[in-house]
Protein backbone atom coordinates (compact mmCIF):
# COMPACT_ATOMS: atom_id res chain seq x y z
CA UNK A 1 0.00 0.00 0.00
CA UNK A 2 3.16 2.65 0.81
CA UNK A 3 4.10 1.94 -2.77
CA UNK A 4 0.93 2.89 -4.44
CA UNK A 5 0.27 6.09 -1.92
CA UNK A 6 4.22 6.68 -3.45
CA UNK A 7 2.84 6.56 -7.13
CA UNK A 8 0.49 8.35 -6.30
CA UNK A 9 1.96 11.24 -4.30
CA UNK A 10 1.48 14.87 -5.19
CA UNK A 11 4.38 15.59 -5.88
CA UNK A 12 6.62 12.68 -7.93
CA UNK A 13 10.06 12.36 -8.96
CA UNK A 14 10.31 12.32 -12.89
CA UNK A 15 11.00 8.25 -12.28
CA UNK A 16 8.35 7.86 -10.66
CA UNK A 17 6.26 9.55 -13.43
CA UNK A 18 7.82 7.33 -15.97
CA UNK A 19 7.17 4.46 -13.81
CA UNK A 20 3.42 4.96 -13.50
CA UNK A 21 3.36 5.84 -17.04
CA UNK A 22 4.40 2.54 -17.92
CA UNK A 23 1.93 0.90 -16.08
CA UNK A 24 -1.06 2.66 -16.98
CA UNK A 25 0.08 2.22 -20.45
CA UNK A 26 0.55 -1.38 -20.29
CA UNK A 27 -2.37 -1.52 -18.65
CA UNK A 28 -4.71 0.39 -21.40
CA UNK A 29 -2.82 -2.30 -23.82
CA UNK A 30 -3.46 -5.24 -21.70
CA UNK A 31 -7.31 -4.48 -21.50
CA UNK A 32 -7.17 -3.15 -25.07
CA UNK A 33 -6.13 -6.59 -26.10
CA UNK A 34 -7.87 -8.37 -24.31
CA UNK A 35 -10.87 -7.20 -25.52
CA UNK A 36 -10.02 -7.73 -28.68
CA UNK A 37 -9.54 -11.52 -28.57
CA UNK A 38 -12.72 -11.91 -26.83
CA UNK A 39 -14.85 -9.67 -28.39
CA UNK A 40 -13.24 -8.92 -31.69
CA UNK A 41 -13.26 -5.04 -30.79
CA UNK A 42 -11.06 -2.70 -29.25
CA UNK A 43 -12.33 -1.75 -25.67
CA UNK A 44 -9.79 0.93 -24.15
CA UNK A 45 -10.64 3.68 -24.15
CA UNK A 46 -8.44 5.95 -26.46
CA UNK A 47 -6.00 3.30 -27.74
CA UNK A 48 -8.98 1.31 -28.46
CA UNK A 49 -10.46 4.46 -30.52
CA UNK A 50 -6.97 5.20 -31.83
CA UNK A 51 -6.77 1.22 -33.02
CA UNK A 52 -10.00 1.57 -33.96
CA UNK A 53 -9.33 4.67 -36.27
CA UNK A 54 -6.30 2.97 -38.01
CA UNK A 55 -7.95 -0.21 -39.06
CA UNK A 56 -10.91 1.59 -40.21
CA UNK A 57 -8.76 3.97 -42.00
CA UNK A 58 -6.77 0.89 -43.41
CA UNK A 59 -9.80 -1.48 -44.35
CA UNK A 60 -11.76 1.79 -45.81
CA UNK A 61 -14.73 1.80 -43.17
CA UNK A 62 -15.70 5.10 -43.28
CA UNK A 63 -18.42 5.15 -40.10
CA UNK A 64 -16.18 3.35 -38.04
CA UNK A 65 -13.76 5.87 -38.95
CA UNK A 66 -15.67 8.79 -37.94
CA UNK A 67 -16.75 7.25 -34.91
CA UNK A 68 -13.63 6.95 -33.68
CA UNK A 69 -12.60 10.29 -34.97
CA UNK A 70 -15.33 11.52 -33.17
CA UNK A 71 -14.71 9.70 -29.98
CA UNK A 72 -11.28 11.21 -30.08
CA UNK A 73 -12.40 15.05 -30.60
CA UNK A 74 -14.99 14.52 -27.57
CA UNK A 75 -12.11 13.24 -25.26
CA UNK A 76 -9.62 15.81 -26.28
CA UNK A 77 -12.37 18.78 -26.41
CA UNK A 78 -13.11 17.17 -22.63
CA UNK A 79 -9.41 17.34 -21.38
CA UNK A 80 -9.19 20.63 -22.60
CA UNK A 81 -11.93 21.84 -20.80
CA UNK A 82 -11.33 20.40 -17.55
CA UNK A 83 -7.66 22.00 -17.47
CA UNK A 84 -9.28 24.96 -18.04
CA UNK A 85 -11.47 24.81 -15.30
CA UNK A 86 -8.62 23.23 -12.81
CA UNK A 87 -6.98 26.28 -13.59
CA UNK A 88 -9.76 28.74 -13.41
CA UNK A 89 -10.28 27.13 -9.97
CA UNK A 90 -6.54 27.66 -8.42
CA UNK A 91 -6.56 31.15 -9.88
CA UNK A 92 -9.51 31.30 -8.20
CA UNK A 93 -8.11 29.16 -5.17
CA UNK A 94 -11.09 27.42 -4.61
CA UNK A 95 -11.08 24.84 -1.89
CA UNK A 96 -11.51 21.17 -4.01
CA UNK A 97 -10.39 22.83 -8.06
CA UNK A 98 -11.93 19.19 -9.11
CA UNK A 99 -15.53 20.55 -8.23
CA UNK A 100 -16.29 22.43 -10.73
CA UNK A 101 -15.12 19.83 -13.69
CA UNK A 102 -17.23 16.64 -11.74
CA UNK A 103 -20.24 18.69 -11.40
CA UNK A 104 -19.75 19.72 -15.01
CA UNK A 105 -19.64 16.04 -15.97
CA UNK A 106 -22.79 15.18 -13.69
CA UNK A 107 -24.79 17.70 -14.96
CA UNK A 108 -23.74 16.22 -18.54
CA UNK A 109 -24.64 12.86 -17.89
Amino acid sequence: MRRLRFLTHRHRAPSTNRVLGLLLAFNAGAVNAGGFLVLHMYTSHMTGFASQFADSLVLGNTKLLLNALGAILAFLSGAAVCAILVNWGRQHRLRSVYAVPLLLEAALM
